[in-house]
């Protein structure tokens, strides 16, 4: 990592950092420059070592060839030389040199551990992509390879570092591999490994991954916003040189020591402004900013001063990240003056020690000085970025499937920031775009999925307000909200949250239908006469092929398992023929009467023998249930659930022709009774069909009639029958089986209307 860097209190002139190191020698670097370069940032370095991992990794290559005819080892070298820039220790350069010997060579891990360490086998071993994925799609071998590297980052972040430089030198050698090839390895660069290195706060790292990805991925844009930089460059280098000569002699005339760069904005980092702001090439006023390196932290702020004092200040175009540091750990003063020539100046103020964090993020915290290697764990507590991937690589690693761990990834690596505030004053970091429920999710899991409301700045705004930077959050919550609405998951903007709420989605999902299955197993247990305990489900999941009785209620729920096998695994006995009645859920005289009445249309005779029929409350239930979809059920009518499998339980009252449908699967058929709690009444599906009158306004009067009953028109389908008569099918919401009686009688009552009756489907 960085060498002795300028601290606040250095009275020397800053400098800019050197740059990360790029070789045009056509020649493989030997192995004394190889050891010289590490050399002049550590003297104390283990040659032997170098020496032993050079000769081993070269050996192991062998006659292996990359795609651009060079020897194979030529790569690894290449890697361990861009690292060398970044000052980093012997065992992140020899884990550089040796980092593909395992997923290339006949090298293992133990015969790594064995002559270099355990320290450094780790460090191969998690830069190794995972071998023989049985998984069908590329994006899904893409996320496992990538939850590998990350959980290997979050133990030890030297392999983020080798990782990055090795995608880097691939990337300088991308025109030698297939069309194809360069445009993937181009999309993975510019999705993962640049944001990923700009997250960590390695922006020189960022800017060039970023600029070797995008004539892969947009030629043409590529080149002509590089044809208009180097047209504005050719234009304004007099003027850049002039802002530049009066910014230093200002801050020196104030006794400022300084150092002033005027550096012109990459075309990739144009070309996303572009594309995220909508505006035209001629709209950017930022294309070229100056970076303003001072000896102190006092000296940014008087520097600061000298500028504000100097030149009129462009309103809303500063920010401190000083005093606010981004997540990783970016520290400056941004501020835009009216300049020179009326040129819009932007600044960034910095120390010589934020120059070095800004340039090189991760890299410039640990100083490897004198032999003195600084490990992961101090590296962490110094590094705000590095805390913040571990803590990224937690949530994003917890129980996603491979495409949903790719899509998060890109989520959290890609969005710009905002900066919230809670109540008490603590600060959080969400993607640009983010909403109040980002910023729950961003607090707690629990808070997030609790969450009913929020105040933005003390007022209370809607849960889809996009936040701004500096907004204070408050978030109000309510333990009866069970799960949050599935809906949230295509509306939030964080990793995170879409994570979070995929998760309790299918937790509320999956209760529901665990709930249901019990219902389902305990009521045939009952019916068979034999005991239901959970120790001895329990000791039949062996034969249920389920790990625990959790999943095997809800794959009886789901309809994948059926009851009467459940049953029988723990009662071997169990007879398969009053397990098809039983299994149904309806008594046996229950489900003939049934049948009697579809034939001769009599209503089903009342039932002695029946078991506790599952009490049914509405839709918002603990149970997975919809109604009927033509007809709907509504308390007071006799029902019955058919059981779909992965849908749950569909309602329908005993008297409707759809039931027909399923009278050879007796299997599917559950009985159903009304739980209806009058202190918290709620409507119910039904469905009416009115022949009208086709007069000016008769709509109206029926809607009338409705809304003084009190119940809600949620559907309304028209079709007309003759030039004086319509039919209208009208989709109700009532309380219950006389609330809509009611309804019925009153329009029957009205002279515009011909007929009015029940739909039952």
């Amino acid at each position: 990592m960085r060498g002795a860097a300028a601290r606040d209190g250095a009275n020397a002139t800053p400098a800019p950092p050197a740059r990360i190191a790029k070789r045009a020698a056509p020649q493989m670097m030997r192995q004394y420059e190889l050891v010289e370069r590490v050399k002049k940032y550590n003297p104390s370095t283990n040659e032997d070592l170098l020496n032993r991992a050079y000769v081993y990794a070269m050996k192991a290559h062998g006659e292996q060839k990359r795609a651009s005819g060079d020897p194979y080892f030529s790569h690894p070298l290449e890697v361990a030389a861009i690292l060398t820039g970044l000052n980093v220790d012997d065992a992140t350069i020899v884990a550089a040199l040796l980092h593909d010997t395992i997923e290339d060579t006949e090298a293992t891990r133990a015969e790594i551990d064995r002559m270099f360490g355990g320290d450094i086998g780790a460090l191969v071993e998690g830069l190794t992509k995972l071998k023989r994925l049985d998984l069908v799609s590329r994006e899904a071998k893409q996320a496992e390879n990538l939850r590998k590297l990350l959980l290997a980052i979050a133990a030890d972040v030297r392999v983020l570092l080798i990782k990055l430089a090795d995608r880097l030198h691939n990337m300088r050698t991308l025109d030698y591999v297939p069309p194809e090839a360069r445009r993937r390895a181009a999309e993975e660069t510019a999705d993962i490994y640049a944001p990923l290195a700009g997250r960590i706060g390695m922006h020189e790292m960022r800017e060039e991954l970023e600029g070797l990805a995008f004539p892969q991925l947009n030629p043409e844009a590529c080149a002509v916003i590089s044809e208009r930089l180097a047209t504005l460059a050719a234009r304004d280098r007099d003027l850049i040189a002039e802002i530049e000569r009066q910014l230093t002699r200002k801050l020196s005339d104030r006794g400022i020591a300084t150092f002033v760069e005027g550096r012109r904005k990459q075309p990739y980092s144009v070309w996303r402004k572009m594309e995220r702001k909508a505006l035209g090439f001629e709209q950017l006023s930022d294309i070229v900013g100056f970076r303003v390196v001072v000896p102190t932290l006092a000296e940014c702020y008087q520097a600061l001063g000298v500028v504000h004092t100097t030149w009129p200040v462009v309103p809303g175009r500063f920010k401190d990240y000083i005093s606010t540091p981004k997540q990783n750990d970016y520290r400056s003063i941004h501020t835009t003056v009216i300049g020179p020539g009326n040129q819009r100046v932007e600044l960034q103020i910095r120390t010589q020690e934020m120059h070095e964090i800004a340039e090189y993020g991760i890299a410039a915290h640990a100083n490897y000085k004198d032999g003195a290697d600084a490990s992961p764990d101090t590296l962490s507590r110094e590094s705000k970025a590095y805390a913040w991937l571990r803590h990224t690589i937690e949530h994003l690693a917890d129980g996603s499937n491979p495409e949903e761990f790719l899509e998060h990834t890109k989520l959290e690596l890609f969005h710009d920031q905002v900066f919230c505030f809670t109540p008490k004053g603590t600060l959080i970091a969400l993607p640009r775009g983010a909403t109040p429920i980002d910023f729950a999710y961003a607090v707690h899991t629990d808070i997030g999925n609790h969450t009913v409301g929020c105040k933005i700045n003390g007022k209370i705004a809607p849960l889809l307000s996009e936040l701004e930077n500096g907004d204070e959050v408050e978030i109000l919550t309510s333990k009866a909200l069970l799960a949050p609405p599935a809906a949230w998951e295509s509306l939030v903007v964080s990793g995170k949250a879409r994570a979070a709420i995929r998760r309790a989605t299918r937790a509320a999902v999956r209760n529901q239908y665990a709930g249901l299955g019990r219902r389902i197993v305990e009521r045939l247990c009952g019916r068979a006469k034999r005991e239901y305990s959970d120790e001895r489900l329990t000791g039949a999941l062996p034969r249920l092929a389920r790990a625990s009785i959790e999943d095997v209620f809800a794959a009886v729920g789901r309809g994948e398992i059926k009851a009467s096998d459940t049953v029988r695994a723990m009662y071997p006995d169990f007879k398969e023929e009053r397990a098809t009645l039983a299994a149904a859920g309806l008594p046996e005289g229950r489900w003939q009467g049934l049948k009697r009445a579809r034939a001769v249309k009599v209503k089903v005779p009342a039932l002695s023998d029946a078991a506790p029929a599952i009490p049914i409350r509405g839709i918002n239930s603990d149970l997975p249930v919809r109604f009927a979809p033509e007809g709907g059920a509504v308390p007071g009518d006799r029902i019955v659930g058919i059981l779909s499998p992965g849908e749950g339980i569909t309602i329908y009252p005993i008297h409707s022709p759809a039931l027909m449908a399923f009278e050879d699967a007796p299997e599917r058929w559950l009985d159903l009774r009304w739980d209806i709690d009058d202190k918290t009444p709620q409507r119910f599906p039904a469905q009416v069909l009115i022949e009208s009158v086709n007069e000016p306004g008769t709509l109206a009067q029926i809607a009338q009639v409705i809304a003084e009953n009190d119940a809600n028109i949620d559907n309304i389908r028209m079709t007309r029958l003759s030039p004086d008569f319509t039919s209208l099918t009208i989709n109700l919401e009532v309380y219950d089986i006389k609330h809509l009686t009611a309804i019925i009688a009153q329009l029957r009552a009205k002279p515009f209307v011909a007929n009015a009756t029940r739909h039952n489907g």
